[in-house]
């Protein structure tokens, strides 16, 4: 597009963007339309060069994964977003600001060519004020460069997933009050909810508010040293003002069940925190899948009993503990974490991830019956953590400190930043449970226990009532393990270490001032069009190969489950993965640029086997299901029928004939062996009463005599080594 045709364009893209007016409280408008991008190779300009190519998009937009899913190598580097804003002309008293949900990875923003501010981190929500910079009924250019390009001072440095650019989140103006609970407090709600004490009697909220008020007819007044920095602004100040502060807490109906009202004064250039404190009286808990009961905080600043300002958040009121015998409590109630790992990208979309595409996430995953999930290995989105509030799944939340720390003096203060942008974002989320502050971190990494020990810190000083977590692999740092509250191991029996994973869990319980501890991650790959029947320890594939049959990741999955089911120390577990997902350097199983550990395929449309198995063990609604169905070819006249069930007892019959019945072991496995088939197709029948229904299962099955199948078994275990060494081993 030329430099003139541009403008042109430019200018039919200048709509207000608040719709309706502006209100006495806050505005909040997305403005995902109206954008143009275009690739740049020029990284420290300060502006998109009048012969810039620019194409038309509409956020959520991120670049790089086209290649990436073909496992091909995939841009990492900087590119420009330019849209027309338009502020409304009566703008009298308003204060803008722009916020971003996540821009990958460094950011820096310009409005009319001057800069605005930048952002470093590719998962945290960032915001600036341009109630300064605007001119009210005008039109201005906003330019947002993002650089996906590697960092040294900027985690992850490495790691078994692929960082995209671009603007993959929401971008929001906001309008508010000159008085208002500040956007920029890391671009948190500018309200945090402290559970101080939750029990079934009563609940102790410790509400903090940050105010900010600009005084925008006084923009130019001076702040006194002597006023400079309060924490508590002057009240007899010349330049104060004074507002009431009104907390409310409404239960699900609606109904105010506890209210707090004070008067503050507030200062220009001064954003102080206000505290609050209420009591909630035989609260309604939230007890996670079983009952996730949803109160809404209401936060509101009023000037002369108008509102001005107005936030709203969620409170599920809930405690928890771990014992190091007996496992995870929920509200005093033992509850075994059924959980999974997740990572944010989808099949030809990348992480520009709709919201309807996380609640078809979050339905697949509470259809398995998880009841937990780990939102690897970086801050997910506002709107998954919202919805795992209402779905009442518990959330283990992370910051991408991924195979090492950095050597760069300033990678500890940048990471501090991103956990910070974590938790004063998302402390108010009632389903997060845990900060995670590192996962397997190698021992070719810089001695990490500095940065991790100042996280753990920093952590528990902005949340305190949550404990931190870390993901640990082997024993590469030992004493680093024992820095978080609460500990995760990674480990991978049968796929990339040894078949006996309950052993593996007895040795690391019998480790000295070892944290409680769960298993955070294990798994096999599988395609769902590669099989092999009657696999045992001698068939285990190559991790690193091109075969990577469905029953192997059954197989990997049954066992590894059976020793977690059996010990009530390992109070949880994250199987890896819940969705395939894209690896741009990985060259194995069916597809190219994919991890497939996942039980469900990247685009969300298939279920594999294993799925179905988690499905019988942890959701108590009717599963029967035939494994292996998708071996359709058979040259074998003999074979083991398996079912995945949650019946008392399973009838099998093939081709209209009765064989028998079977009762399903203690992990809902119901077997036949010696079933013999018949030349042709056989049509497998399984029939189980359960709750007092028949449900019932079909598949077919060719019996082709002299059929033998080809397995393509290359790779090896070298190639394993190599990923190993780059961070791609999960």
């Amino acid at each position: 597009m030329s430099s003139s045709a541009f403008k042109t364009a430019f200018a039919a893209l200048a709509v207000s963007a608040l719709v309706g007016g502006l209100r006495a409280d806050r505005t909040d408008t997305v403005i995902d339309g109206g954008w143009s991008f275009a690739f740049t190779d020029k990284a420290d300009e300060a502006a998109p060069a009048a012969t810039t190519a620019w194409s038309r998009v509409t956020l959520p937009h991120n670049y790089g994964w086209q290649d990436a899913q073909l496992g091909k190598k995939y841009y990492r580097g900087p590119a420009w977003y330019r849209r027309a804003l338009t502020i409304p002309a009566d703008t009298t008293g308003k204060r803008f600001f722009l916020r971003f949900e996540a821009a990958s990875a460094v950011t820096d923003v310009f409005l009319d060519g001057k800069p605005l501010g930048s952002h470093r981190g590719a998962f945290g929500a960032f915001a600036f004020e341009i109630t300064n910079t605007v001119k009210p009924g005008s039109t201005h250019t906003l330019d947002v460069r993002t650089n996906n390009a590697s960092q040294p001072d900027l985690a992850p440095l490495s790691g078994d997933f692929c960082v995209f650019g671009g603007l993959y989140r929401p971008v929001h103006l906001i309008a508010t009050d000159e008085t208002c609970i500040t956007p920029l407090d890391h671009a948190g709600p500018g309200v945090a909810i402290l559970q101080s004490k939750v029990s079934a009697d009563e609940a102790v909220l410790d509400i903090v508010t940050r105010v900010s008020y600009l005084a925008t007819k006084e923009s130019k007044t001076t702040v006194t040293p002597k006023n400079r920095g309060l924490i508590s602004p002057d009240p007899f100040a010349s330049n104060s003002a004074k507002r009431t502060l009104v907390f409310s807490l409404k239960d699900a109906d609606g109904k105010v069940v506890a209210r707090d009202e004070r008067e503050i004064y507030v200062q220009p250039h001064v954003s102080p925190d206000y505290a609050q404190r209420v009591v909630v009286k035989t609260p309604h808990l939230w007890q996670g899948r079983a009952d996730p009961y949803l109160y809404t905080a209401v936060v509101e600043l009023k000037n002369d009993g108008v509102t001005a300002d107005r936030i709203t958040q969620p409170v599920g009121l809930r405690a928890y503990t771990v014992d190091s015998d007996k496992g995870f409590f929920l509200n005093g109630k033992r509850l075994k974490v059924y959980g999974v790992c997740m990572h944010q990208d989808r099949r030809d979309k990348g992480w520009a991830v709709s919201p309807e595409d996380e609640a078809e996430d979050i339905a697949i995953t509470t259809d398995m019956g998880a009841n937990a999930i780990r939102a690897a290995h970086y801050q997910h989105s506002e709107n998954f953590y919202a919805l795992c509030d209402k779905a009442g799944i518990l959330v283990w939340a992370e910051i991408p400190v991924v195979d090492s720390v950095g050597k760069d003096p300033a990678f500890g203060t940048t990471t501090r930043g991103q956990l910070v942008d974590l938790i004063r974002q998302n402390r108010n989320h009632p389903s997060i449970f845990a900060w995670c502050l590192f996962n397997e971190v190698r021992p070719s990494s810089p001695d990490p226990h500095g940065v991790i020990r100042d996280l753990h810190l920093a952590a528990h000083a902005e949340d305190p009532g949550r404990p931190t977590i870390g993901a640990a692999s082997h024993n590469w740092w030992p004493e680093m393990n024992r820095i978080t509250d609460w500990l995760g191991f990674n480990t991978y029996p049968f796929w990339y270490a040894g078949p006996n994973p309950g052993k593996g869990f007895d040795r690391w319980r019998a480790i000295p001032r070892i944290p409680a501890f769960c298993i955070s991650e294990y798994g096999a790959g599988a395609g769902m069009s590669q099989h092999q029947q009657n696999m045992t320890l001698k068939d285990q594939p190559k991790s690193g190969g091109k075969w990577h049959p469905e029953e192997w990741q059954t197989y990997t999955h049954e066992r590894t489950w059976k020793a977690i089911a059996e010990r009530d120390f390992v109070w949880g577990s994250f199987l890896w993965n819940m969705f395939d997902f894209v690896v741009a350097g990985r060259h194995e199983g069916e597809t190219d640029g994919l991890n497939d550990k996942g039980l469900v395929t990247h685009d969300r449309k298939g279920r594999k086997d294993t799925f179905f198995f988690y499905r019988a063990n942890w959701n108590p609604a009717p599963t029967l299901y035939i494994a292996s169905r998708r071996d359709v070819k058979r040259g074998d006249a003999s074979t083991v029928v398996r079912i995945y069930a949650n019946a008392p007892e399973v009838t099998l019959k093939v081709n209209g004939k009765t064989i028998g019945t079977a009762k399903p072991d203690t992990i809902r496995v119901a077997e036949f062996p010696g079933v013999q088939l018949t030349p042709g197709n056989n049509r497998i029948e399984v029939a189980a009463v359960i709750d007092g229904k028949t449900v019932t299962d079909t598949c077919e099955w060719e019996y082709v005599p002299g059929y033998k199948p080809v397995f393509d078994r290359s790779g090896s275990r070298d190639n394993y080594a190599e990923k190993n060494a780059a961070g791609l081993t999960n």
